[in-house]
């Protein structure tokens, strides 16, 4: 199956996609961390985390799939949200809180 099919599935089916280096529990870059501690503090912590790290494909295709060079990714709703700086801009003002309504789930 064609690997930009395989992420456009994914982001279909699950109301929250994270792209990252490592898992939630065990982040492999900084980023990535920043992302799940911001997604936590939103109240989330049933999301499709998905490690770049063990898929080179999944790597080089999501740059692809969303014209954006760098990983973490966020997908809310189907819609590619951007990387740690837009989703730490977007907490800081509220904006992510308000995108994620309806998506939180009890920690």
């Amino acid at each position: 199956m064609d690997v930009l099919h395989v992420i456009k599935e994914q982001i279909a089916a699950n109301p929250v996609v994270l792209y990252m280096k490592g898992t939630p529990q065990f982040p492999q870059c900084g980023f990535s961390a920043v992302t799940v501690q911001i997604l936590r503090a939103c109240g989330v912590s049933g999301f499709l985390s998905v490690n770049v790290l063990e898929n080179p494909e999944i790597r080089s295709g999501i740059k692809e799939y969303a014209n954006w060079p760098t990983i973490p990714q966020l997908y809310v709703r189907g819609e590619f949200v951007g990387g740690c700086d837009i989703m730490r801009e977007m907490y800081e003002d509220g904006e992510l809180q308000k995108l994620l309504e309806g998506l939180v789930d009890p920690i």
